[in-house]
């Protein structure tokens, strides 16, 4: 029988992250032929990821310009996408979650009447501005695949109010759990200066992200703001902010951070001491949708400083708290949380929603299951 030839196919840090326990347990299949292609929509911060985890793609699209558009990301990798898929012909290709690399790779899937595997799919905000472009990426994707890896029940529950099949759908936990699981190391030593000498035992030390573009301008200036004011009111308080590249959050950074003292503004952190800085913080506050996910299997409280999100597993099983943008109630949250020890270690013991780290086994097993 010939092998079953599936194309993962990712081009942005976090899908390669979320992607790379998949790829491996594809490979380990003796029985599937694993063809990695990468559309590089960022690079740099790709490339940092495939070295971390040792994937050598097949095809590498190397996409990326300065100051792409989202028209350009699109129409570039629908075109080289096209050539790449009428020489290998793949019997599935495999995308994650809700980029554009993503949400392209299936259109042109599609055209190719290829079958399409999306992977942390069901994810939804019922809002198609809130996460922009994510949340019509992931919603597009889910209408062009034909099978669907649900990291929890209520993703499941969404795809079935879209009417997809339930018999095209599983539910497996979310595959960052396993990269995460793999990274983390209690002994861990941090190369960066700042971060190896930062007291991480003594001190209160906050992990920030921010850089959303729904949270670009007057949102962002309420995040720092309240940051500025819990550092000012408090000697015990630091915190590091991997700052975003982007020039509309440097900016604003440097303006209202920069100068107040134990606050760390550092250039954007590689996965491994990343994920590692995560298991050593006291808490995080962010916008990101991946680290509301990582940090409970941490036990790291999360303040989630956004209006929506599309993973309200978090917020109902008390991992994390949404806070939205505004500076009062950041502030007076954080400030709650961090006095309140008692509020603080139930956050901490929560159960994590999103698996077990056993998340790319279940979706292979279910490929396995549907195409053979």
């Amino acid at each position: 029988m010939d092998k079953l030839k599936v194309m993962p196919i990712f081009g942005t840090r976090p899908e390669a992250i979320k992607m790379a326990p998949v790829v491996r347990a594809l490979k380990n299949n003796q029985n599937i032929n694993t063809v990695v292609t990468v559309t590089a929509q960022h690079r740099e911060m790709l490339d940092q990821v495939l070295d971390l985890f040792n994937i050598k793609p097949d095809y590498d699209l190397d996409i990326m310009k300065d100051n792409q558009t989202l028209s350009e990301i699109t129409s570039r990798v629908l075109k080289k996408l096209e050539a790449v898929f009428i020489k290998e012909r793949p019997d599935l290709i495999l995308v994650h979650g809700d980029t554009s690399t993503t949400f392209v790779a299936s259109l042109a899937a599609y055209y190719q009447q290829i079958r399409i595997g999306h992977v942390e799919a069901g994810l939804r905000t019922g809002d198609k501005y809130s996460p922009y472009p994510e949340e019509m990426n992931r919603h597009l994707t889910g209408v062009l695949s034909d099978l669907h890896f649900a990291p929890t029940e209520t993703a499941r529950k969404n795809l079935l109010k879209e009417n997809i099949s339930a018999d095209k759908i599983t539910v497996t936990g979310n595959t960052v759990i396993d990269a995460l699981l793999d990274t983390v190391k209690d002994n861990y030593q941090f190369e960066n200066q700042l971060l190896s000498g930062l007291d991480f035992d003594n001190k209160k030390i906050i992990l920030l992200t921010a850089h959303r573009r729904e949270n670009l301008g007057k949102p962002l200036e309420e995040i720092f703001k309240a940051v500025r004011d819990l550092v000012l009111g408090d000697d015990n308080i630091e915190v590091v902010y991997p700052v975003h590249l982007n020039p509309k959050v440097k900016d604003v950074a440097e303006k209202l951070l920069e100068d107040i003292d134990r606050v760390h503004l550092i250039e954007p952190v590689d996965y491994e001491p990343f994920a590692n800085l995560m298991n050593k913080s006291y808490m995080i506050m962010t916008d990101s949708g991946g680290i509301q996910e990582e940090a409970p299997s941490l036990g790291k409280p999360v303040l989630v400083l956004r209006d929506k999100t599309e993973r309200p597993e978090a917020v109902d099983a008390g991992t994390v708290m949404k806070v939205g943008t505004d500076y009062r109630v950041i502030y007076d949250v954080a400030r709650d949380l961090i006095s309140n020890k008692d509020l603080y270690n139930e956050m901490a013991a929560k159960n994590n929603p999103y698996g077990d780290g056993k998340a790319a086994g279940r979706i292979v097993e279910f490929i396995k299951e549907k195409l053979t």
